[in-house]
């Protein structure tokens, strides 16, 4: 089934949840008006639908493979790439004065859901680009950014994060890839890295890595960890390709998922040493690994909404044409008339859309952050995007999880054969609560960095926000959902209670609580959402749309947002014995 962009949902929260007319008047974004937003994402849905869409089933049964010493990327990725790239859409949102758009994230981050949508396994390779545009620029020289640069912003060359290594995993404090001094100033880089997507491909000319290694003298631990940039050719001086460097795809992993997208363990140096680059300052590696893993953290986070929508419109339309049972009257019926296979279409549409608003939601706060004139107003939505991110990226992919398995139930038998399609994206969906961290290592710095750090003020702050809007709810009519809304802010205070009362002192039960807790407020934060979204299509009018949205808010409070009560429950009731169980008795 090919991809449709749900354009109408799209633009409903952009222009009545996010403020799109605030976030296009702050500095630098002052030329994209209304006409320019909906331009762009009508070519996004045009090319998102034609050319990778149809795509995406013809790269999970293709695969990648290896050969002589090369990966060999599905039929048509190399063709579909050079368009993307030649439309400008690998800079959308990257700065004008390294050859982007500038445009903001608010616009950059419907567009790139609707690449996500339309095929994951190619949408993976352009925002690595995006993330070794930002470590370059922030902390290399004029020099290395000029030669760099403006090659992955178009483009040109592609970027990878070559980060862990087999014996490290997420702990990359553990990482043993060394980087050797010349006198040149240049580095001799020698190590294996696994798990790089895209490590190697013939989409691009150059391959541009990002590495982390450790320097002769560096100390153990994290302190000891610097970044180099490892291109897959030399660059001479005028920026044309000099000779390969020592730099191979050694073996392609075999994945659940993900066929259309080589992950690739990346040997280092094994002909004398890979010429390699520092980046900034050395032992400050983590530091400049995080510019890059915020931005990949958000991307993964927009996959969870971007699959969830591509699994619910198969399931919707699956469940309109497949007859099976009958009517009151006798009469044959699809599925869609029952109302278990309702409640799952139901409980799809409201977690994706909860989701989707939470990240456009995200995608205003990075702009408001990083251009709003009044320093204090830019600090409130840094404080906030920096306590929900791990929320994002763990909840939303929870989420689109829960969908895409949803989708393959509402299928019945035929949604576990491959024929139908839609067990590739249960299958695509699962390593998004993996890559970019774990849920559990979310869960871990939204409990141990961002609120516990900081006693809670951050969440504090939020908790008073949300409030008022429980009092809009009522004052609009929605006695029921101003309700629970209330509720839910209770118990997430009381959870907040429960975690700073252990604080340092018994840290082991906060951290067994860390999921459910992040849990808890990743449903409260969709209730958020969508009670919004409710005032404001009461607002708009009385149309199917917009009573459809109201509907759908009154189900995700009334179906959904009660989970959260027994995510705090859990965090609280069984974080003890979490920690006192004999490991010894599993």
């Amino acid at each position: 089934m090919t991809y449709q962009a749900p354009l109408r949902d799209m633009r409903f929260i952009l222009d009545h949840l996010v403020d799109f007319e605030a976030i296009t008047a702050l500095p630098g974004c002052e030329e994209v008006t209304a006409d320019l937003a909906g331009a762009i994402l009508d070519e996004a849905a045009k090319f998102a639908a034609g050319v990778l869409s149809p795509l995406d089933r013809l790269g999970d049964r293709q695969g990648c493979r290896l050969g002589n010493g090369e990966v060999i990327t599905p039929d048509g990725w190399a063709a579909a790439y050079r368009q993307f790239a030649a439309s400008g859409w690998v800079g959308l949102g990257m700065a004008t004065e390294h050859g982007g758009q500038g445009l903001p994230k608010i616009l950059a981050t419907p567009v790139a859901e609707m690449w996500h949508a339309a095929n994951l396994s190619f949408s993976l390779l352009p925002p690595l680009n995006a993330s070794a545009v930002e470590a370059l620029r922030l902390a290399t020289d004029e020099r290395v950014r000029a030669l760099f640069v403006p090659r992955l912003v178009s483009g040109e060359w592609a970027g990878t994060m070559a980060l862990t290594e087999s014996q490290a995993g997420s702990d990359l404090a553990a990482i043993r890839t060394r980087a050797e001094a010349q006198v040149d100033g240049s580095y001799r880089v020698f190590g294996q890295k696994i798990f790089i997507t895209y490590g190697d491909h013939p989409l691009t000319s150059n391959i541009v890595h990002l590495v982390l290694a450790r320097t002769a003298d560096a100390p153990p631990g994290i302190k000891g960890i610097s970044l180099f940039v490892v291109p897959k050719f030399l660059v001479n001086e005028d920026g044309s390709l000099g000779a390969r460097n020592d730099v191979h795809c050694i073996a392609l992993e075999h994945k659940l998922g993900l066929h259309g997208s080589p992950t690739c363990v990346m040997s280092f140096g094994e002909a004398g040493g890979a010429v390699g680059h520092r980046v900034g300052e050395i032992g400050r590696g983590l530091e400049y690994m995080f510019v890059m893993m915020n931005e990949m953290r958000f991307g993964t986070a927009l996959q969870g909404p971007a699959l969830a929508e591509r699994a619910y419109q198969q399931a919707v339309a699956y469940a309109r044409e497949r007859v099976q049972g009958r009517e009151r009257d006798g009469s044959p019926a699809a599925i869609i008339r029952h109302a278990d296979v309702k409640r799952m279409l139901l409980t799809m549409r409201a977690k994706l859309m909860a989701s989707r608003m939470l990240a456009y939601s995200a995608a205003a706060w990075f702009d408001i952050a990083a251009r709003h004139a009044d320093a204090a107003v830019a600090e409130k939505h840094r404080r906030r995007l920096d306590l929900l991110m791990p929320v994002l990226k763990g909840w939303l992919t929870e989420v689109g999880n829960e969908v895409c398995e949803l989708a393959v139930q509402i299928h019945g038998g035929a949604g576990f054969v491959e024929e139908t399609g839609v067990a590739q994206h249960y299958r695509d969906a699962r390593i998004m609560t993996i890559y970019e961290g774990t849920t559990g290592i979310q869960a871990g710095d939204l409990v141990g960095r961002k609120i516990l750090r900081e006693r809670g003020a951050s969440l504090l702050a939020l908790l008073d926000d949300w409030r008022p809007l429980a009092g809009e709810l009522a004052a609009a009519g929605f006695a029921h959902l101003s309700s629970r809304f209330d509720a839910a802010i209770g118990d997430v205070a009381q959870t907040l209670a429960w975690l700073l009362e252990r604080g340092n002192e018994r840290l082991a039960e906060a951290q067994a609580a860390s999921v459910p807790v992040l849990r808890q407020l990743g449903l409260v934060c969709g209730a958020w959402q969508m009670a919004r979204a409710a005032l404001v299509a009461r607002r708009l009018g009385d149309d199917v749309y917009q009573r459809g949205i109201v509907d759908l808010a009154e189900f995700y409070c009334a179906h959904v947002l009660p989970q959260a009560a027994a995510w705090a429950l859990a965090a609280r009731d069984s974080a003890a014995l979490c920690v006192d169980f004999d490991a010894e008795a599993l």
